[in-house]
């Protein structure tokens, strides 16, 4: 494993922000982290990189211990903070030169970085010139140059316009394809578009590790008009059918728990009955409504 986190604790009394954490993330994912506002997302962040020491708990990074073996692990880490820290008075190059001075990166990699993130037409600017999206682009950029093999990114299209938004995204996908990329985002639409995997912290606990996939296509609800009536004896030989209501006259909802499209199944299920479908909506649980139930008050 890439990156191993065990234990992980953090108390600032008397609340304890983070409370023993454990998780693994891998090479070619991105995993998404969500959690509300004060959950431990950022803590948790910074106790990956170094940058907080835990009060329990350790952190491997390819190998080496982030507590033992900090200065080893770091150079496998590439962290952009929530709030990106940039000196504005100085132009593009020049602080990305800065930046590889004090990772010892060959200058090719300001180059390539500059490539990687679109910059070109912006290289010679002084950063206090450009707008939120590219600040963020430079500090992506930065966050690149010693070709770090895990990516630590806390919100990192917060306060940008769709358009730019659209375009941090598809960089984080690209770099997601060979590297550890862990996400903090609430927004649900980001992680949905850009993470295969997604954590959920919840008052300092995990309370939610799973394939992307799984969590999308776990049970799918489907609202069906047939011409005619049907009895559901006959709808309960319909396979994987977990619940099925009528809702009026022909009009139900079938609930299935099977990762499969079952909108096939039924247009076979009416062809072999001498049905025909007059309506068909196909529904399944979505990121925001499940982490909704996970994370309301108990």
């Amino acid at each position: 494993m890439a990156v191993i986190v065990e234990n992980l604790t953090k108390s600032y009394p008397p609340q304890k922000v983070v409370d023993h954490i454990s998780f693994e993330l891998h090479k070619g994912e991105v995993t998404g982290f969500l959690g509300l506002n004060g959950a431990g997302k950022t803590t948790t962040m910074k106790m990956m990189t170094g940058a907080l020491l835990p009060d329990e708990g350790t952190v491997n990074i390819l190998g080496y211990s982030i507590l033992t073996q900090r200065e080893q692990a770091q150079k496998h880490i590439g962290y952009l903070p929530e709030h990106n820290p940039l000196y504005l008075d100085m132009y593009i190059k020049e602080y990305l030169q800065y930046v590889a001075d004090i990772y010892h990166a060959p200058k090719s990699r300001i180059e390539d970085c500059i490539a990687l993130t679109s910059l070109e037409s912006h290289a010679h600017k002084k950063i206090y010139t450009l707008s939120k999206g590219y600040r963020q682009r430079v500090g992506l950029a930065s966050t690149l140059l010693h070709d770090p093999d895990i990516l630590i990114l806390d919100e990192p299209t917060n306060g940008l316009d769709p358009q730019q938004i659209l375009e941090i995204r598809q960089i984080i996908k690209d770099l997601g394809k060979d590297k550890v990329v862990l996400l903090s985002s609430h927004i649900m639409q980001e992680i949905q578009a850009v993470c295969q995997r997604v954590l959920i912290l919840h008052k300092g606990k995990i309370i939610l590790d799973e394939q992307m996939k799984h969590l999308q296509d776990k049970e799918q609800t489907i609202e069906i008009l047939f011409d005619y009536r049907v009895e559901e004896q006959l709808l309960r030989r319909i396979p994987h059918i977990k619940t099925i209501t009528n809702n009026e006259g022909f009009f139900f909802t079938l609930t299935f728990d099977t990762q499969e499209d079952m909108r096939s199944k039924l247009f076979d299920f009416a062809l072999e009955n001498g049905l025909k479908i007059l309506q068909m909506n196909h529904k399944h649980t979505d990121l925001e409504q499940l982490f909704t139930e996970l994370t309301k008050n108990d």
